[in-house]
């Protein structure tokens, strides 16, 4: 047989890889608790509705990048690609919308069938953040000061630059999908295949073509700021006055627009220079209309997601697990006395490496290895004497400690 590999655009989580990302997510959790923000998760398949309904059909997430399946009862299921729509789905099939605001912190696997590359692969995860109910200026400057917050708190927020702008009211958005349909079907011929499809159904897809021939075009269309109302203006204004209070840096983007069909009003990106073309690291914004195009009360919503694997990258490095005590145990009798002690060291809060074969010197190498702050030698002598040997692996110390009082003499060794 064929030596197994992981599928393309998936990766193993080895033990370092999988501490970083713990990092992250805790880290984020923690923050993320601090604005009011409570843990929660979907499953990680849904109806395809969920997604083709809400992320939109010309999108490039559900035409060409979503996982769709069908099950052994004929359902037509996706693997989630996103998590804001599972969220909304939630809050709708649990009746939620009748106790908002609805604040929620979620972190998991996510799946779209893209070319991997650094930072971006088939299996991803994500940390994300929902605010549901608030229509004011104020929950949107919240959200991304949480943001900002966590990523400060993983040491990245000098190596980002929060790109801001305004999608407006459905008012500027039906008087700037005019103009761009008027600019751009003078241009047909010059569109791609992807953005003549857009050009019918959403063309303000077009603005984040990646498309060489269409970002030219781009380069040269209305801009959305000649198309809003005064409301719109007044509630971006509002936002980006709060984000100057709060002290987050941000540069005006004037073509950010967000990949999804539900957005409006702010639409905002944390971008890094430090990943090459996959620079943003977190990505947001407002989508009052969400709510009720899944089938809920009009309710008015903000929030974002941030990719794992790219803070993982990019993070401080975590802080090292605690060091372990090594319990070596020579002999049967030895080792037999051995899985009660370990289990009790491990109750008071150490961690317990307990070696299962080789001498004493495999044994104390092996305690090297890991970084075994102690080392507590285990053998016949030992038993018959109702002691162990305690040995500072960091001084070279060694000496007997009563059985009795291995447990305390241990809890005060490592909080010394």
């Amino acid at each position: 047989m064929a030596q197994l590999q992981p599928v393309r655009g998936t990766h193993d989580l080895l033990p370092e890889d999988a501490r970083r990302h713990r990092h992250v997510a805790e880290t984020a959790c923690l923050i993320a608790g601090r604005y009011g923000f409570e843990g929660m998760a979907t499953p990680i398949f849904e109806f395809v509705d969920v997604f083709a309904r809400t992320v939109g059909e010309t999108s490039d997430i559900v035409s060409k990048e979503m996982y769709v399946f069908t099950d052994r009862g004929g359902e037509t299921l996706a693997l989630r690609p996103e998590g804001t729509a599972g969220v909304v789905r939630a809050l709708i099939s649990n009746s939620l919308t009748q106790s908002l605001p609805f604040k929620a912190f979620y972190y998991g696997p996510m799946f779209r069938y893209e070319r991997p590359q650094k930072g971006r692969l088939r299996q991803f995860h994500q940390i994300g953040v929902e605010l549901i109910g608030p229509a004011t200026p104020l929950a949107d400057v919240e959200v991304i000061t949480a943001g900002a917050d966590i990523l400060e708190a993983l040491g990245l927020l000098d190596r980002v630059l929060l790109h801001i702008n305004t999608l407006g009211d459905a008012e500027s958005r039906t008087a700037y999908r005019a103009a761009l349909v008027e600019y751009f079907s003078a241009h047909k011929d010059k569109l791609s295949e992807d953005s003549l499809a857009r050009l019918e159904k959403n063309p303000l897809r077009i603005l984040d073509s990646k498309d060489e021939g269409d970002k030219a075009l781009v380069a040269n269309a209305p801009l959305f700021g000649e198309y809003l109302t005064q409301a719109a203006q007044e509630f971006f204004k509002a936002v980006t006055d709060g984000l100057t209070a709060a002290g987050i840096a941000f540069k005006h983007d004037p073509l950010l627009v967000r990949g999804l069909d539900y957005y409006c009003h702010t639409a905002f990106e944390f971008v890094t220079t430090d990943l090459g073309a996959q620079g943003t690291v977190l990505a947001g914004g407002r989508y009052d209309g969400l709510v009720e195009q899944m089938g809920g009360p009009a309710t008015p919503g903000v929030g974002w997601a941030a990719g794992v694997e790219r803070l993982a990258m990019l993070a401080t490095e975590p802080p090292a697990p605690p060091r372990a005590l090594a319990l070596i145990a020579l002999g049967e009798a030895a080792e037999q006395a051995a899985i009660p002690l370990a289990r009790s060291l491990r109750r008071a809060g150490i961690a317990v490496d307990l070696g299962y074969s080789g001498n004493m010197k495999k044994r104390l190498a092996r305690a090297n290895k890991i970084n075994a702050r102690f080392a507590v030698i285990l053998g016949e002598d030992e038993l018959a004497q109702g002691v162990a040997q305690w040995r500072d692996l960091d001084q070279g110390a060694q000496g007997p400690v009563p059985l009795a009082e291995l447990v305390g003499y241990a809890r005060a060794a490592f909080r010394e």
